[in-house]
């Protein structure tokens, strides 16, 4: 089970292409999970904070430092995310255990699903305290443009994390399907050969009774 098809990874020990593999539908697909998470945490690190006549430091979103603090998180660890499961991707055909393998796609499709539910509630949280947020808590509009970026591109995040993880999944029924497939293929094929090969030797048999006498004595009972 270590040769081609194997959790939709060619054969085992093979190399990697690194042009095809950057045109591989995923790795683009992981290259602008990457990016968007890389905006989401920039621009609540560099702009989300504003002070007002002072020294202390407010969150943009609504003064709700809560809401600065996910955004940080989730844009960070979706970043580190991102770099780790393509460097996975790029040596996935170097792994030779099928065990290994189904542990890497099962441990890439549960974080996908996970990470693109917590940038759900990401657009959901930072949306509704940005609409909550006064024009007076954001004198000249400080860091309002921060503010759209994070929520658009938590937004995108959520299409790219789970366009990522459908493909992920079909991926792995694939691989899980095509043996069976070949399995019922070949099956079918062998009763289709047992049948052939028994109605040959039937009208075979029946021809060659024609010209012997057991054929006439056969008729004669018959009569």
């Amino acid at each position: 089970m270590d040769g081609v098809g194997s959790f939709g990874a060619g054969r085992t020990g093979s190399s990697v292409d690194p042009i095809v593999f950057v045109k591989q539908p995923q790795t683009i697909l992981r290259i602008l999970s990457w990016i968007f998470s890389l905006v989401v945490f920039a621009s609540i690190v560099n702009e989300g904070y504003v002070n007002m006549g002072s020294e202390r430091l407010h969150c943009v979103f609504n003064k709700n430092a809560d809401a600065c603090n996910y955004g940080v998180f989730v844009g960070l660890v979706g970043l580190l995310a991102c770099s780790f499961f393509a460097l996975l991707d790029y040596k996935f055909a170097s792994i030779s255990s099928v065990k290994d393998r189904k542990k890497a796609v099962m441990l890439e499709i549960g974080f996908s699903g996970f990470w693109a539910f917590l940038y759900f509630v990401s657009f959901c949280f930072l949306a509704n305290q940005w609409s909550r947020t006064t024009p007076d808590e954001l004198p000249l509009n400080q860091g309002a443009d921060a503010a759209r970026a994070a929520i658009a591109f938590s937004f995108f995040s959520i299409i790219t994390w789970v366009r990522t993880n459908m493909w992920r999944i079909n991926q792995s029924l694939s691989a899980f399907t095509e043996p069976q497939r070949n399995y019922r293929t070949k099956e079918n094929s062998d009763v289709c050969h047992y049948f052939h090969d028994k109605i040959n030797w039937y009208v075979k048999t029946f021809f060659a009774m024609k010209n012997t006498d057991e054929y006439i004595q056969f008729h004669k009972i018959e009569k």
